[in-house]
């Protein structure tokens, strides 16, 4: 590798190593960063052209007034670093309009400015403008002139730290596994809601779930959804509807006791069957409802768009980068797609929206990709490098790493739009989120990015600007009264821990991956994740030593997988963990997992062995949910 494209990816935050889990460096080849500096829209294939990279991206900062965005935590005043020619005068003529709506106008001489650097000789320097301290929090537009240049500015205003919870419990179960009477083959919002009845009244705080954000039928991986700014109608409680009528269900009888019979959920023909139904519901909807319906989209011009896109793609095939321009551009007009499939996901979206916000606050999982080929990759392209995935570098567990398959952030694309994106999923998902776990926390700060085309082992680290993220995260965390829960599994970069705890982030606790360590305060602890086997599987599979030494901590011989579960969860009740989540199949030990990851089959379609009601009735259940409310009280 030459100094040149080593200097040229340290320009783009792209890392040329890193340290893995067997603590040793390895060094990117030059054609995984050849690739991802191109992903970054850096084109350097020649010596030639790193040279001439290297000088654009040094002179890339001086182009510009100003960054695009700025932070004001806590009241403190942001601070701007203004970049103008060493002997430029005149005035800074600043205007800064509040998100609110108020605005006000000031200016001061360029040459009062203080100068915190400079170049070439002094013939550029950064100047720094102080604003108004004591902003009211939120995202605020500042529009700058001086020296001859103009800038626009998204300030940031957000308290230093999320809201804090309070020592409580909760229940976890994907809801497509929560089997409830009456279901159609798969879980509903409602079984959410009767399974937070339940656990409240045993003294619980929560319950949580896998992400719900609709996904492809024939990829209904939770953590690649067609979009981070929508409800899943797979969900929907169909019958509860008003449009809905028993004789909508005449020839389907026999597919639904099919679907409610399978010992795996059947997402085509599920899906298949919900789409006939609710096409039908949508064209009944009239009235008081059409006009509820009409005002609703009115107000929600995303999701006319998102409708527009799917119904589109049912049509013209859902490979997106294939379509016909402008169509691929992220925009459809009125009358581009079949109005019946534009209404029925438009229907189907508001009923969601409907259902979901009936719900009791919950435990959600924000997923950190999209789906390439889903509406938040075409609709908001430029927030992401769609030439690359997301991924993790070998370890002990992925000998040839992991691809993930979704496209990542753009680190330029999601700062020159403010962050807006990750505003409006954030606010999506907190509207109903009393707590929320931002899946792979250590993305704010890097990413591992893999070339298409290449395999996972030739991916390479790319670097965020991960102060701006935490105050979006605190700033929409503050306003919805959210617990934030950072997964902080995995390869660790040093200090992102501690930015967690600077701004009230809880990190997870999985005492499988820490058996020899304290529990600490500020965390989520759990037995297990949606990732791995369940408690009762890995205590089966655990090697004897092992076995022995975590027998020896919760002061258990080894014994039976049910003596072993209440121990360990005992030792989790009665630590100093702000939360505890409990995975509902644990309480029965269950031992087929729901995901394995880096398999491609077998995955989030195993229906819980119990669903509700039965689950209520079981004696277990309910003493053990009763005795940790105990200890954790």
């Amino acid at each position: 590798m030459t100094a040149g494209l080593r200097e040229l990816a340290r320009l783009h935050g792209v890392q040329a190593g890193y340290r893995g889990n067997d603590g040793r460096m390895h060094m990117a080849s030059e054609e995984s960063l050849l690739a991802v500096l191109a992903c970054l829209d850096v084109p350097a294939r020649t010596p030639v052209g790193v040279r001439r990279a290297v000088a654009a991206a040094r002179e890339a900062p001086w182009a510009c007034l100003c960054p695009p965005v700025a932070v004001a935590w806590g009241g403190a005043p942001a601070r701007l670093d203004l970049r103008v020619d060493g002997g430029a005068g005149g005035a800074v003529h600043v205007r800064l309009t509040e998100e609110a709506g108020g605005a006000c106008e000031w200016g001061t001489a360029l040459a009062d400015l203080p100068v915190v650097a400079a170049e070439a000789g002094g013939r550029r320097v950064s100047r720094r403008l102080r604003l108004p301290a004591d902003l009211a929090a939120g995202y605020h537009r500042l529009e700058l002139e001086a020296g001859g240049r103009t800038a626009s500015v998204q300030v940031i205003a957000a308290p230093r730290r999320a809201p804090a919870g309070r020592r409580g419990w909760g229940v976890f179960v994907p809801l497509y596994a929560l089997r409830g009477e009456g279901d159609w083959g798969a879980g509903r919002y409602r079984d959410l809601a009767a399974l937070a009845a339940f656990v409240g009244g045993l003294g619980g705080d929560l319950v949580g779930t896998l992400p719900l954000h609709p996904t492809f039928p024939d990829d209904p991986s939770p953590y690649a959804p067609v979009s981070r700014l929508f409800w899943n109608e797979l969900y929907l409680d169909i019958p509860a509807l008003a449009e809905f009528s028993p004789g909508m269900l005449v020839g389907a009888e026999a597919t639904l006791a099919r679907l409610r019979e399978a010992p795996r959920i059947d997402y085509a023909a599920g899906q298949a069957l919900r789409r006939e139904v609710l096409a039908a519901m949508a064209a009944a909807c009239q009235g008081a409802r059409e006009e509820a319906l009409r005002a609703w989209a009115a107000a929600n011009p995303e999701a006319v768009a998102y409708a527009r896109f799917r119904a589109y793609g049912e049509a013209n095939g859902l490979q997106w980068p294939g379509w016909h321009p402008p169509a691929r551009d992220g925009r459809l007009p009125a009358g581009a797609c079949d109005p019946g499939a534009e209404r029925y996901h438009l229907y189907a979206q508001w009923c969601a929206a409907q259902q979901v916000a009936a719900l009791p606050p919950l435990y959600l999982d924000l997923p950190l990709g999209v789906h390439r080929l889903g509406y938040d990759a075409w609709r908001h392209a430029r927030a992401f490098a769609l030439g690359a995935s997301m991924g993790a570098p070998p370890d002990a567990l992925f000998a040839g790493g992991q691809n993930w398959g979704s496209p990542p952030p753009h680190p330029r694309g999601v700062r020159v739009d403010g962050y807006r994106y990750l505003a409006a999923c954030l606010r999506h998902v907190m509207a109903r989120a009393a707590a929320l776990r931002m899946d792979h926390i250590m993305g704010l700060h890097r990413l591992f990015w893999i070339p298409a085309g290449g395999e996972a082992r030739d991916g390479v680290y790319v670097r965020y600007a991960a102060e701006e993220m935490y105050a979006v995260l605190t700033l929409e965390a503050a306003r919805h009264g959210t617990l934030l829960v950072g997964e902080d599994l995995g390869t660790v970069p040093a200090g992102v821990r501690g930015e967690m705890a600077r701004h009230g982030l809880l990190r997870m606790y999985v005492l499988p991956f820490a058996r020899t360590e304290p529990v600490p305060r500020e965390c989520l602890a759990c037995l297990d994740t949606h990732d791995m086997p369940p408690f009762a599987a890995w205590w089966r599979d655990l090697g004897e030593g092992e076995r022995d030494e975590l027998a020896a901590r919760i002061r258990l011989r080894p014994a039976d997988p049910e003596a072993a579960y209440a121990a360990c969860l005992d030792l989790l009740a009665q630590s100093a963990a702000e939360l505890v989540m409990v995975n509902l199949e644990d309480l029965w030990l269950e031992t087929e997992p729901q995901n394995r990851p880096g398999t491609a089959a077998g995955n989030w379609d195993r229906p819980a062995r119990h669903g509700l009601p039965g689950l209520t009735r079981l004696p277990a259940v309910a003493a053990t949910l009763r005795r940790l409310d105990g200890l954790r009280r």
